[in-house]
């Protein structure tokens, strides 16, 4: 939704006039659990793992945490870099979205991995944040640099988000 409608819906339903969606003008986070709840609905943890010729096992393994927003919604996202003191603003090539990203281990490790300890998330995202933190606690260790740490790691990171399964019992 953040990053507006695809073409092929609003060619679906062209008689539709779609609603503005109200602007987002924060100058002040509220409190600490304004943001969980926001991160709830808008946040996503995430492991990078790409090819990295430098590195013995020949990948890199890289913690990202992300808030996508439409770039209307500046404003917020630059409160919640001044409210976490950490983070970057990218803008999306061809898509009027943002996104707040914070890959910098010792920001992890350090702000956000604590931050949601004191303001735990619900329902999948906080299963997504444990298993996240369980993989920043392998990369703390130098785990992730054996072969042995780094499957595991992708075995985690499998599981994690769309990957996630559930047992209907």
């Amino acid at each position: 939704m953040n990053l507006g409608l695809s073409d092929l819906l609003k060619s679906n339903f062209n008689n539709v006039n779609p609603l503005e969606r109200p602007l987002i003008n924060i100058e002040n986070i509220p409190n600490s659990n304004w943001i969980a709840g926001f991160v709830i609905g808008e946040g996503n943890f995430d492991i990078r793992i790409a090819q990295q010729s430098s590195n013995k096992i020949g990948y890199r393994v890289q913690l990202r945490f992300r808030i996508s927003q439409h770039e209307r919604d500046l404003k917020l996202m630059e409160s919640l870099i001044k409210y976490l003191g950490c983070g970057k603003i990218y803008k999306y090539t061809n898509q009027s979205a943002i996104v707040l990203t914070i890959f910098k281990f010792s920001d992890i490790y350090n702000v956000i991995i604590p931050f949601f300890k004191k303001n735990p998330l619900l329902g999948v995202k906080q299963l997504d944040y444990l298993d996240w933190c369980q993989v920043a606690k392998l990369i703390n260790e130098g785990y992730h640099l054996t072969l042995e740490g780094f499957n595991f790691i992708r075995k985690i990171k499998l599981g994690m988000n769309t990957g996630r399964k559930f047992n209907n019992t």
